[in-house]
C-alpha cells in the first residue's frame, strides 16, 4: 500500500512533555513531505494553536482542529466549520451553570469561559495554559448565561472541567438525555468535550480525505489518546505512540516510541525510507 497522507494528533504524540518540537521531528516532517506525501495535524485544540505548531512544521496544509468540527488552512476560509447552534450552546450552558464546573466555549477566534470555580492547579493549568492568548484571545465572565443573551455564540467546540467524578457523571447522563445532535466525548483526565454531530476527529479525517480523493487505507495516521483510537483504526496504518494507553496500542498495526523519544520521527525514518516519492509512483500509475 502507498501512503498519500499522514495525519498526526499534537499533545502527547507531536509535541514532547515540556510542549516543544524536537528538532529531528521538524526534519522528518520536511522529509515526509519532500516525498510528497500531504501531512496534516488532528487536534482537539483551537486553529490558532493548531495554525502556530504548523507554521513551525512549515505546514500550508488543511489542519483539523478543534476536535474535528473546524477544518482549514486559513481562518476566514474554512474547509469544514460544525458548528453548535447558537440557542443549543445558550441551553447547554444553562444546564451546566447549575453544576460545580468550568466551561468554555472555544470559538475558532477566542474562547469565553466562567470563572474557575473551585479549581485545582492541574484544571487552571488545562484551562489557562492551553493556548497563547495573544493568538487566540480568552475571556472569562461571572455568567455564560447572562453573556451569551446579548453575544449569541456557534462554536466548534465546548469544553467543560469537573472538580469530581460524581458531579461529570450526573451532567453527562444529563446531557445526554436532554440534547440530540451533539457529541460528547470524556477524556482520561476527566475533561468533558461537547461537540456538534459530525464533528468528531474521525469526520473530520474523512471529510478530508474525501476532498483530497485520499482513501483511509491510504492514510497513516499517528495517536497517543482514546480519542485518536477511531482514527487509528480507520488508517491504512494505525500508529501508536509509545506513551499510548494499552487500549490504543492493542488497535494500532504499528507501536513507536514516545513523544519524549520523538516517536514521531523515528516511525516516519522507518517507514516512509521505504516509499518512492508520490510523483515518482503516479508517474508508474501506482
Amino acid at each position: 500500500m502507498i501512503y498519500r497522507l499522514l495525519a498526526i494528533n499534537i499533545d502527547g504524540t507531536l509535541l514532547k512533555s515540556n510542549g516543544r518540537l524536537a528538532k529531528e521531528t521538524k526534519e522528518a516532517i520536511e522529509y515526509v513531505k519532500n516525498k510528497g506525501v500531504y501531512v496534516t495535524l488532528v487536534t482537539g485544540r483551537n486553529f490558532a494553536f493548531a495554525k502556530k505548531v504548523a507554521k513551525s512544521l512549515k505546514l500550508d496544509t488543511f489542519l483539523i482542529t478543534h476536535g474535528g468540527a473546524f477544518i482549514a488552512s486559513k481562518l476566514d476560509q474554512p474547509l469544514q466549520a460544525k458548528r453548535i447552534s447558537e440557542d443549543k450552546t445558550f441551553n447547554l450552558v444553562q444546564v451546566l451553570e447549575n453544576y460545580d464546573c468550568t466551561v468554555r466555549i472555544l470559538h475558532e477566534r477566542y474562547s469565553i469561559g466562567n470563572r474557575l470555580r473551585g479549581a485545582n492547579n492541574l484544571m487552571a493549568r488545562a484551562v489557562l495554559g492551553s493556548s497563547d492568548p495573544l493568538i487566540y484571545p480568552m475571556q472569562f465572565v461571572e455568567s455564560l448565561g447572562d453573556t451569551l443573551i446579548d453575544n449569541p455564540i456557534a462554536p466548534p467546540k465546548i469544553e467543560v472541567y469537573f472538580t469530581e467524578p460524581e458531579e461529570r457523571e450526573r451532567v453527562f447522563d444529563t446531557l445526554k438525555s436532554a440534547f440530540k445532535d451533539i457529541e460528547i466525548l470524556v477524556h482520561a483526565d476527566g475533561k468533558v468535550d461537547i461537540l456538534p454531530d459530525g464533528g468528531t476527529k474521525l469526520d473530520g479525517l474523512l471529510t478530508l480525505g474525501d476532498v483530497l480523493k485520499i482513501a483511509p487505507q491510504e492514510m497513516v495516521v499517528i495517536g497517543d489518546t482514546m480519542e485518536d483510537l477511531p482514527i487509528i483504526e480507520v488508517a491504512g496504518l494505525g500508529v501508536a505512540m509509545g506513551n499510548a494507553p494499552k487500549e490504543v496500542k492493542q488497535a494500532a498495526d504499528w507501536i513507536t516510541r514516545t513523544n519524549d523519544e520523538s516517536g514521531v520521527a523515528y516511525m516516519i525514518k522507518e517507514h516512509f525510507r521505504k516509499q518512492q516519492r508520490i510523483a515518482f509512483l503516479n508517474k508508474l500509475k501506482i
